[in-house]
């Protein structure tokens, strides 16, 4: 079982996954801290876009020498290829890492998995660590690569037609989790030249049929879409199924009166309630499927990284 510093490195990791949120499409955002043989932190990184290094090497480099006998704790398996990188699996092996603590096992991953090569080279493995609190950052692209679309998120301002302020705030509030920002009728990067331009590119204008734009956006490197507007619910109305999440801001009602939109329905059928958050002139009310769960023949494609 993970030590309490092996749990406490893990949070740390996840954390330093999040980083990489909005820029490392299509490759899954990934945290790594390293431990000492005496089990202080040496290294820590995290994974910013495809074609650099990942958050094993990052923690690798920082640690230095004081990595060897050491523990990578990481939040998605070590990938176990070369792709545009090399495989970290063995970049650890090569670090003299004796105990790799993983959160998530890659379902990208080719043949047996890294953790299997890993423990085939005398390393402790570990896996399954805290993987409901991993997925609070690595979920969306878990999901989107298991389904091969997008991760879609959804908001608007309830009952106040497309009120432009709201939907500036709420834009700058939550691009910055996506890699795909649709307002009106507008196709940008979340975070502005935040992706690798070999490994990503911008999809045509959204067309009438949804399905076939999400897997364009999918193909061309969108793990994540953020919609903008009320005005978008023509288009989604008839492929709810295709929405992940929905955001809805909603004014502060008074004390008589004026509750409507407190008491209305907001919760589609296959939706449930996440998280509420007050703010000075109302609140955000987060609705979102079920969490899935995720495993190596969920996907059959494999890996991007």
């Amino acid at each position: 079982m993970a030590s309490d510093v092996e749990l406490a490195a893990m949070r740390q990791a996840i954390t330093l996954s999040s980083f990489g949120l909005g820029t490392t499409s299509p490759n899954p955002p990934v945290g790594c801290v390293i431990l000492d043989r005496h089990g202080d932190v040496v290294g820590a990184g995290y994974h910013r876009r495809k074609g650099e290094a990942h958050a094993e090497v990052n923690a690798l480099s920082t640690a230095g020498a004081a990595a060897r006998g050491g523990t990578a704790v990481v939040t998605l398996e070590p990938c176990n290829h070369i792709g545009v990188t090399p495989a970290c699996r063995q970049e650890l092996i090569n670090a003299g890492i004796a105990r790799v603590v993983i959160s998530v096992l890659d379902p990208t991953s080719r043949g047996d998995g890294g953790a299997a090569m890993l423990t085939a080279h005398g390393i402790d493995v570990e896996t399954n660590v805290l993987p409901d609190e991993t997925l609070t950052v690595l979920g969306p692209w878990l999901a989107a690569t298991r389904r091969r679309r997008p991760y879609l998120i959804w908001t608007y301002a309830y009952d106040n037609q497309d009120s432009q302020p709201v939907n500036e705030q709420l834009t700058a509030d939550l691009r910055s989790r996506t890699d795909l920002v649709l307002s009106d009728k507008t196709i940008e990067e979340g975070v502005p030249g935040g992706h690798a331009p070999e490994h990503f590119t911008l999809p045509d204008d959204l067309s009438a049929d949804l399905r076939p734009w999400l897997s364009a956006c999918y193909a061309t490197g969108s793990r994540t879409i953020l919609a903008v507007g009320a005005h978008h619910a023509g288009e989604l109305h008839d492929d709810l199924d295709c929405v992940d999440e929905i955001v809805v801001a909603i004014e502060r009602a008074r004390p008589t009166g004026g509750i409507a939109a407190a008491t209305a329905d907001l919760t589609p059928a296959g939706f449930e309630l996440a998280d509420i958050s007050p703010g000075s002139t109302g609140v955000r009310v987060r609705l979102r499927r079920p969490k899935p769960s995720f495993g190596r023949a969920d996907i059959a494609q494999p890996g991007m990284r």
